[in-house]
């Protein structure tokens, strides 16, 4: 079941990132930011209640939305969680009118088959950037911008 996170499950979620973090898959996140920004997240729990994925959407500017910190648990992988995580937020960013989502990714594969493609990290606000010092790819960055956008067909 893909809901909400809750306040209470802030200790599971920074837990489940950092362990991707430590490997290199994405940029650690504080407890602190966490708490702050909880509103961002959906979760994933299986049928006995355990938290099993997690994804965030994170607004950035007026039209413009970050897909953040999409962890599944190794033995919850490939079973079309992440793919729904992703697609809950997308289903949130059409409700807040954003235009365009973005992701920052080592796994630019996925969020293709999302469809979801590749530009230029240049064409990203220069805010996002404030966070890649604690990245431990800095300043050699090597994730890959992807951009997805969510306009309707402005001819109807």
């Amino acid at each position: 079941m893909i809901r909400k996170a809750r306040m209470t499950e802030v200790p599971l979620i920074y837990k489940t990132l950092e362990i991707s973090a430590r490997n290199g898959e994405l940029l650690p996140r504080s407890l602190g930011e966490l708490y702050d920004s909880i509103r961002d997240f959906q979760v994933y729990t299986d049928e006995q209640g355990q938290l099993r994925g997690c994804c965030a959407l994170h607004p950035t500017w007026e039209d413009l939305g970050e897909i953040r910190s999409l962890v599944v648990s190794e033995e919850a992988r490939k079973k079309g969680i992440g793919r729904s995580l992703v697609n809950r937020c997308l289903e949130e960013g059409r409700e807040l009118d954003l235009q365009r989502i973005f992701v920052l990714t080592f796994n630019s594969s996925f969020f293709q088959r999302l469809q979801f493609v590749p530009i230029s990290k240049s064409l990203l606000p220069h805010k996002i950037w404030a966070e890649c010092i604690r990245c431990i790819h800095f300043p050699d960055c090597k994730e890959e911008a992807l951009m997805l956008e969510l306009r309707e067909d402005s001819s109807e």
